[in-house]
């Protein structure tokens, strides 16, 4: 037994209770701002309380999680923390929208070695950006200090969000056929993926991100926020008939456009139809990185893809001019004597 007769405290051991509770009440300013009328109770309870929107006839909940990598350590290394949590939204629901859900309720967890208030507020409120922009409720989370198993001025992020879908609209990537076209919506750039390939580019590079880079700083522009496309993507699925989508994240579009395609398919994408966020270029030549290999570690300029029917495509593409997201016809779907889908770039 130990001969020190001083008491010891939680603090002591690097857990600041009073800490917590004050980052508690400095974050319902932001919470309030993305309740949703199906939210029941508030901030504080052990578990979040949300109704199904009375709209749906048979409603089938859709589930998804996710971080935001390796880009959280560049965020820290810059000290720019009010854009990571719209990264962590948009990686959660960027993946629901892609079945046809409208994102409800989001829940976030925030683990640290010491709990700094200034930047965990920076960081709940950009998630609380997200959630607005996305529509969806923040109805609660977890903020953890763990002392000796994060390294000071470290932290981490998960993210949980829930959405809906009426049964019968599903996306079923059973409807993907020959003759189909591709529509691929713009990205801001790396988004949230890659960021252990860009961080090894910095280094090997020797690049200031404190440098100017296409009207903001190289820094700036690698951390530019995920591109939410909730609100275009329900808004284009309630007036087209869309037959698949996929949310381009790590793998690429390589990676990611055949889960949503069939057996005995291939999409055939031509390079050159979409231009290039200058990010993927600088990675590109400062990295030596070759072409397959971009293709399969980076979005490279495309976010998300829509298949469609071709003579659906100029009304599709007016809706998401309409909210400012750029996009363009980036390929099609054939058919494929191999069995497995794949891609062919051209």
């Amino acid at each position: 037994m130990s001969d020190n007769s001083t008491p010891l405290t939680y603090r002591d051991s690097g857990v600041d209770i009073d800490t917590g509770n004050a980052l508690v009440e400095r974050i319902k300013p932001h919470t309030k701002r993305t309740i949703r009328p199906e939210v029941m109770g508030g901030l504080g309870g052990f578990g979040g309380l949300m109704a199904i929107p009375e709209a749906y006839q048979q409603p089938i909940l859709v589930s998804g999680t996710d971080g935001v990598g390796t880009k959280l350590k560049l965020a820290i290394d810059l000290e720019i923390y009010d854009s990571i949590g719209i990264d962590l939204v948009a990686m959660c629901v960027n993946d629901i929208i892609v079945t046809g859900a409208e994102p409800l309720f989001f829940l976030d967890y925030y683990a640290t070695a010491r709990l700094d208030n200034d930047i965990a507020e920076d960081v709940i409120k950009g998630i609380a950006d997200g959630c607005v922009e996305s529509g969806c409720a923040l109805i609660g989370g977890e903020t953890a200090e763990m002392p000796g198993m994060y390294a000071q001025g470290d932290f981490d992020l998960a993210g949980f969000s829930v959405g809906v879908v009426e049964k019968s609209e599903i996306l079923d990537p059973a409807n993907v056929k020959a003759g189909q076209v591709l529509l691929g919506l713009a990205s801001s750039g790396a988004h949230s993926n890659g960021y252990s390939l860009i961080r090894k580019v910095i280094e090997v590079s020797g690049a200031n991100l404190n440098d100017e880079f296409h009207g903001t700083t190289l820094g700036k522009a690698l951390l530019a926020p995920t591109t939410l496309y909730v609100k275009p993507v329900l808004a284009a699925l309630k007036k087209h008939n869309i037959h698949a989508i996929a949310h381009i994240t790590g793998g690429g579009l390589t990676e990611n456009l055949p889960r949503v395609m069939p057996q005995n398919s291939k999409a055939v994408i031509a390079l050159d139809s979409w231009k290039r966020n200058p990010v993927f270029d600088w990675l590109q030549q400062q990295g030596n990185i070759e072409e397959q290999e971009m293709l399969r570690t980076f979005n490279c300029g495309i976010g998300m893809v829509l298949v469609i029917d071709e003579q659906e495509a100029d009304s599709v593409q007016a809706s998401f001019n309409d909210f400012g997201i750029g996009n363009s016809i980036i390929g099609s779907i054939q058919t494929s004597e191999q069995s497995d889908p794949h891609i062919e770039y051209i």
